[in-house]
């Protein structure tokens, strides 16, 4: 049915607009890739040490992102990841979850 590809990243206190405007500026190329059809940054909730962010894509299949992960288009999406100025905004690698839809309900 589809895939839903998902990054959780632990953002320090502060640096959250730092974070957004990383992602606002990036060239992504998702477009470029057949399968692909939605991607959202999402934030999540702000706790003593961090604020949590998502990072959703949807695409028609596992195949049609793992194509994106193996494609020229992906390695010059990220080929500036981890290399900022100063201390990142990010706290440590972000986490992977890729999911199945089992059920569709619209």
């Amino acid at each position: 049915m589809s895939f839903i590809a998902m990054n959780r990243f632990k953002i320090r206190p502060g640096r959250e607009a730092d974070f957004e405007q990383i992602w606002k500026s990036r060239e992504s190329r998702l477009k470029e890739m057949q399968g692909f059809r939605e991607f959202r940054l999402l934030k999540g909730p702000t706790h003593d040490d961090h604020t949590l962010y998502s990072s959703y894509a949807l695409w028609d299949s596992k195949e049609d992102f793992e194509a994106w992960t193996k494609s020229e288009q992906f390695r010059a999406a990220h080929k500036n990841a981890g290399k900022r100025e100063g201390e990142s905004p990010i706290m440590g690698p972000p986490s992977f979850e890729g999911f199945e839809t089992v059920l569709l309900e619209t």
